[in-house]
């Protein structure tokens, strides 16, 4: 009877141990860890597809301008030279742990926005061109994906201060230093003001 009894014991032993491991690292945080974390990648996706719908409108609406205001060389030229940096820089959720790179990111979509804001004001200038459906569409398009990248890019933010508070918070910090997890990259106060402001046009 009691060989059977240690028998049993032993058996059992491996699957409580697993048992009792799962619990402890559910109970330090590890799994919102993976939760908050796999959060965070997604919101980062969804800015960069929004960014990139944006950059995608950009050699039409070049286009279009250079139509009416092919004069305005210096202009169209800085726009397609800001688009052309924006999208050369790779983003991945690695990015998120590289300060350098995010702040690169960050200041090739700036430089965009202001691009854009130059174009849109010097269509200002020219009343063909602001009546062309063309110029009109694109516009319209324009201001919808920036609003899509402002409620994306707030969505980030919250995401990374969600999971940065579980980084920073005990005892969970104490699982972050174990297991590598850092506090992420978010937009800086002076970028969050240089990029949040779209481009608009008065008709």
């Amino acid at each position: 009877m009691i060989r059977l009894l240690r028998s049993s014991s032993s058996a059992w032993s491996p699957r409580l141990l697993v048992a009792l491991a799962c619990c402890a690292l559910s109970a330090c945080g590890y799994n919102d860890f993976q939760s908050k974390d796999e959060g965070t990648k997604a919101a980062w996706s969804e800015v960069v597809n929004q960014y990139q719908r944006r950059a995608d409108l950009v050699p039409n609406l070049v286009n279009t301008v250079k139509g009416y205001a092919a004069q305005e060389k210096d202009v169209l030229i800085g726009v397609t030279e800001a688009r052309s940096k924006a999208t050369s820089i790779q983003v991945t959720p690695e990015t998120l742990n590289d300060p350098a790179a995010f702040k690169r990111f960050q200041e090739a979509q700036g430089q965009l926005t202001g691009a854009l804001s130059r174009l849109i004001a010097v269509s200002e200038n020219y009343p063909q061109l602001k009546s062309d459906q063309n110029f009109r569409d694109l516009q319209s398009q324009l201001e919808g994906t920036e609003n899509r990248i402002t409620v994306a890019r707030n969505r980030y933010i919250q995401s990374v201060r969600d999971y940065n508070v579980t980084v920073r918070q005990f005892p969970n910090n104490l699982t972050a230093k174990v297991f590598g997890y850092q506090a992420k990259e978010n937009f800086t106060v002076e970028n969050e003001k240089s990029i949040s402001t779209a481009p608009t046009v008065k008709f």
